[in-house]
């Protein structure tokens, strides 16, 4: 059972220890990883002062997460952005966490910038600053000039850090395959999905040409806007290692005392910073996803500058739609409207009571008209959706709580710079915008030719797939195939209990067989020992060896 789990043995075994320490002993007695954990270590933790326990089950669950190091930390708090699949109490343990890494040694990032670009630095950069700008898990970032004098950064992918992360990576699925009965009862319906989106983004992450191309796609975008600019990226010094961009002066969009040396109004680079913002979600579909004030700077002369495009999300079209529709249908109080456009912008929409849905909409609809414009806040409106998202188990793209993230990031740096901001007022103009987008002659002239050429492929295709159909019923070669889903756990168990039933019949066999073979009678030929036959003693013996396998089951199913 655990020939895939060699190579990682020793880890896992530690992740089973440090749920142990931290309380979590259902997770591991009730899932194969207690296979791993000796009886002595269980008791003597059993044993242990539980000071642990004066802590929430959440936050046991976040000093877990930072124990067992950056890979971890990183999943965290990429799940810190689901609050489909996690609850509100968790989400609020994760955003706390830190992956603050020391940098590392200066000559080796120099190492890897001369293997990458094949030639000495001193070929590349006429000055190369030793002390770094900011240090994170992934990499850390020097400031340097290039020997046509332009000033640029460089970002230098760590040493072995794509090594760690296939293999912390790896032990993720592992973990994941182990315990997923246990996380499937505790309501994260499909753990394994969530690895695997996590590894996409992960391998995105640490390919730095990924994020140049994301910074060249926005550069295009805006490349006629006069107050929002993006870094160039320099492509033919950059590699999946490295990456250099133009260096950016300015000061965090938050330094209000800043803003006003230089004469700009902090209102107005507020309003500027929203109006970006909203147009990267609601016109062209790709945004941002990390606008915290560190990754949000201001010129001199007023331009806001984006740096550290490692996250960015995406919508498409119809999600777009949506999307929008929702806050619409919220400003208009059609309860019946945003659900619709929640179905519409739910990967599945399977919703089982639709009546329900729509009552909780309305309650939410009410508790927000009852408030006066200046007391709204968008962090109580996204709490608010992303509660009856997990309520009602509704699997939306991860970009749409990337975005209510980060409106919620807006907003916090609007109040600091701007008295009366707010979000909602920003919003309600791109929503008549959108629908006017969404019902223009361009649009619905689109959206009937993709759904013609759909019916047109349906209609070719369709005949040869009923002459197949046919030809197969006409052979006798028509298969239906059923799944049976949740039965899994029952089948074991009457597994288990034909196999014991088995074994106990053959256990009785062999007993009255021992028995009856005192009765025999055999020839001079047959030896004794203690006046029994030899026989007798051999079908003893095993029938013993079955007892002690009868035995030894039914221990394995009490550990369990």
């Amino acid at each position: 059972m655990f020939k895939n789990t060699i190579s990682n043995l020793a880890r896992i075994r530690q992740v089973a220890e440090v749920l142990l320490r931290y309380g979590f002993e259902d997770v591991v007695t009730t899932t194969p990883l207690r296979r791993l954990i000796s009886q002595a270590r269980r008791l003597s933790w059993q044993r242990a002062d539980r000071q642990v326990f004066e802590t929430t089950r959440w936050e046991r669950v976040r000093l877990i997460i930072e124990e067992l190091g950056p890979t971890f930390i990183k999943l965290a708090q990429a799940m810190s952005n689901r609050a489909d699949l996690l609850p509100e109490a968790l989400i609020e343990e994760f955003e706390k966490l830190q992956s603050n890494v020391p940098p590392f040694d200066t000559v080796v990032a120099r190492q890897i910038i001369e293997e990458e670009l094949g030639r000495p630095i001193s070929e590349v950069f006429s000055e190369f600053d030793d002390v770094t700008l900011g240090s994170a898990s992934i990499g850390q970032v020097h400031r340097a000039r290039l020997l046509t004098g332009e000033e640029v950064v460089v970002k230098v992918q760590r040493p072995g850090v794509r090594e760690k992360v296939r293999s912390d990576l790896a032990l993720l699925h592992e973990l994941v395959r182990l315990t997923a009965g246990f996380l499937q009862k505790q309501g994260l319906a499909n753990p394994q999905d969530i690895v695997d989106a996590f590894e996409r983004s992960m391998s995105k992450e640490l390919d730095y040409t990924a994020e140049a191309r994301s910074m060249e796609q926005f550069r295009k975008l805006y490349e006629d806007y006069t107050t929002f600019s993006v870094p160039k990226p320099y492509r033919e010094l950059s590699t999946e290692r490295i990456l250099v961009i133009e260096f950016v002066s300015g000061c965090k969009i938050t330094d209000k005392v800043q803003l006003q040396e230089w004469g700009l109004s902090p209102a107005t680079v507020a309003e500027n910073g929203m109006d970006i913002y909203l147009t990267q979600i609601f016109e062209f579909g790709i945004f941002h996803a990390d606008p915290h004030p560190g990754n949000v700077l201001v010129r001199p002369d007023g331009t806001i500058v984006l740096i550290d495009f490692g996250m960015v999300g995406r919508l498409t079209k119809q999600q777009k739609y949506a999307f929008a529709g929702v806050f619409i249908g919220m400003a208009r109080q059609d309860a019946r409207s945003m659900a619709l456009n929640f179905r519409r912008l739910a990967l599945t929409a399977e919703i089982p009571d639709m009546r329900a849905f729509e009552s909780d909409l309305s309650q939410l609809i009410e508790d927000f008209a009852m408030l006066d414009v200046k007391e709204m806040s968008m962090s109580d409106l996204a709490d608010a959706l992303q509660g009856i998202i997990y309520t009602y188990k509704l699997q939306v793209p991860g970009a749409v709580f990337l975005i209510l993230r980060a409106l919620v990031i807006l907003e916090g740096i609007g109040k600091v710079l701007h008295p009366n901001f707010n979000t909602f007022e920003f919003v309600r103009p791109y929503g008549a915008k959108i629908i006017k987008e969404q019902y223009s002659r361009e649009n619905l002239l689109t959206e009937a030719e993709y759904t013609g050429t759909q019916l047109l492929a349906l209609l070719q295709t369709l005949p040869a797939d009923v002459r197949q159909i046919v030809r197969k019923i006409s052979k006798g070669e028509l298969r239906l195939k059923f799944e049976l889903v949740g039965y899994t756990t029952l089948l074991r168990k009457a597994d288990q209990l034909v196999s014991r039933t088995i074994l106990a019949l053959l256990c009785v066999g062999g007993l009255l067989f021992s028995g009856l073979s005192l009765l025999g009678r055999y020839s001079p030929d047959m030896p004794y020992h203690r006046g029994v036959p030899e026989i007798t003693w051999w079908s003893l013996g095993a029938t013993g060896f079955l007892l002690l396998v009868l035995l030894l089951l039914g221990t394995r199913r009490d550990e369990k």
